[in-house]
């Protein structure tokens, strides 16, 4: 079955230059398109929709920077100079459960949540994940994708795929981004877990008052 996309971006000529991209691909389809996000709200639920990509900035309600986007479930980024091949790998790999973070990004979300974490005796007590979901996700908050997993951990792509998802199904969670978030909350994971490689702001080439050129996935 084919991917279903909602494009939300109120900017026409970018909408269209973006469905003539997606339909170019025989595995996805884009399912509605939305000017504002009132309208992304609406069709979202209308429309249940597989991948969403939002601009961060749209007229009548306006998305959150990009650590508030990721802690409300939004699962990576992508910037509007993005290639397509770049747009068209993302929507597949959220899609697949996959996030587009960078590291640094990953460590900033990681401090703002790590207020409450509960710590890791608490969470090795607690025996929600196994030892072998746990090095698992710390590889995911490291970055790392399913092969690099699989390889560093001499384990199938699809063995990968079925310790992430016993990790989603625990946690109760969608993606990469909001394991994560709760594996740090759980005390599953801790900032030496994912050392920074670099200012998050750099790396995204993004200020705060230049939200403008972010997309959301």
């Amino acid at each position: 079955m084919k991917i279903r996309v909602l494009l939300a971006d109120d900017h026409a000529v970018l909408r269209e230059g973006m469905r003539s991209l997606i339909e170019l691909e025989q595995d996805l389809e884009v399912v509605g398109e939305a000017g504002d996000g009132e309208e992304a709200v609406r069709l979202g639920s209308e429309l249940k929709p597989d991948v969403i990509l939002m601009d961060i900035v749209m007229p009548r309600v306006s998305g959150r920077y990009i650590i508030g986007l990721l802690e409300a479930g939004a699962c990576g980024y992508l910037l509007k100079n993005a290639r397509g091949s770049e747009i068209i790998g993302a929507i597949r790999a959220v899609h697949s459960g996959e996030s587009v973070l960078d590291p640094a990004v990953v460590h900033r979300l990681l401090r703002r949540a790590s207020g409450p974490a509960r710590g890791r005796e608490d969470a090795q007590a607690k025996g929600l994940l196994s030892q072998r979901e746990t090095s698992i996700l710390k590889m995911v908050a490291r970055g790392m994708n399913n092969e690099d997993i699989a390889n560093e951990l001499f384990l199938s792509v699809r063995t990968v795929k079925a310790h992430l998802t016993n990790i989603f199904n625990k946690f109760g969670c969608g993606c990469r981004t909001e394991a994560i978030i709760k594996g740090l909350r759980e005390g599953y994971i801790t900032l030496d877990d994912v050392p920074p490689k670099s200012d998050p702001d750099e790396s995204l080439g993004v200020k705060p008052n230049d939200e403008a050129r972010v997309r959301t996935i």
